[in-house]
């Protein structure tokens, strides 16, 4: 068996820009007195130290940044009523367009986005959906979010449809259901 002399510059296989948890167990792992079994422990107690400061850091892919262009979304909305019909341009990072209220129709779209998941995914075919009417409005939302592009419509044909719609309120108007006080 090969002893490391400490003056080895491979006595440690830690870099200086290690975490200093992961420099101790590999200068202890390096001595030359270390038995194989604590040089063998002290090289997993490494790994371990080196994969915790490694997950503890967020992978580049999952980080929050802001598309290259900002998110641009156009809303047409049809059969609401109230003067809440019309196309509207929503612009966000930084908040901006012709929408009524842009930084709270932003932060709907957010608030509903989650990593490997479309915001504006439609309603399952296997949902079970209350029988409810939700009244005559329709709403297509194209665009750009989260650099994908958007092609989604939506309507309250159910109680599904409903909780869809109102999950974007105040990116789509809010609606009162049909039948409601």
């Amino acid at each position: 068996m090969t002893q490391i002399n400490s003056s080895d510059s491979r006595r440690s296989p830690a870099s200086p820009a290690s975490p200093p948890a992961l420099r101790s167990v590999a200068r202890s792992a390096s001595r030359h007195n270390a038995s194989p079994l604590r040089r063998l422990l002290a090289g997993a107690a490494a790994s371990v130290a080196a994969l915790a400061a490694t997950a503890a850091a967020p992978p580049v892919a999952y980080a929050q940044e802001p598309a290259p262009h900002g998110d641009r979304l156009v809303v047409t909305v049809r059969g609401a009523g109230g003067g809440a019909d019309g196309t509207y341009e929503v612009r966000c990072r930084p908040s901006g367009g012709s929408h009524p209220d842009p930084a709270g129709a932003c932060a709907a779209v957010e608030e509903n986005t989650r990593w490997g998941q479309d915001a504006f995914a439609p309603v399952p075919r296997d949902a079970v959906c209350t029988m409810q009417y939700g009244g005559p409005a329709t709403a297509r939302i194209t665009g750009t979010w989260a650099g994908r592009p958007v092609d989604a419509t939506y309507d309250r044909a159910n109680g599904c449809a409903i909780a869809r719609w109102d999950r974007l309120v105040p990116l789509l108007p809010e609606q009162r259901s049909v039948g409601r006080p």
